[in-house]
């Protein structure tokens, strides 16, 4: 994050340096729009006007992706509990001795006539 930050304010001072060696007038005519201002300036807005754009793009897919890790990690969080039962069950059942010479339920009359 930190990281970022530092990228971004590097960016920043590069564009402001970028704008202020770039003076020039320049005139943009888009259809029905026409815009004067200095050359750097205009670059400065649109390269503004690009971040935005990816930003926008980019939304849907990074919030799909927050969506899904949210739901694995609830659904990672229920497999631990899970588990944790499933263990639980083995040792209480490693703890109880084994019955000795259990018989199955309908094997009690066999050989007595």
């Amino acid at each position: 994050m930190q990281l970022a930050v530092i990228v971004a304010i590097v960016i920043a001072v590069a564009g402001v340096a970028f704008a202020m060696q770039n003076s020039l007038p320049a005139t943009i005519v888009f259809l029905v729009w026409r815009f004067d201002g200095s050359l750097g300036v205009i670059l400065l807005l649109a390269l503004a006007l690009g971040a935005l754009i990816v930003a926008l793009v980019s939304t849907p897919a990074t919030l799909r992706a927050n969506w899904l890790i949210r739901r694995q990690r609830k659904e990672l969080d229920s497999l631990k509990a899970a588990n944790a039962e499933l263990r639980a069950h083995r040792a209480e059942a490693a703890r109880k001795p084994f019955a000795a010479h259990s018989e199955t339920p309908g094997h009690e009359t066999e050989g007595k006539i």
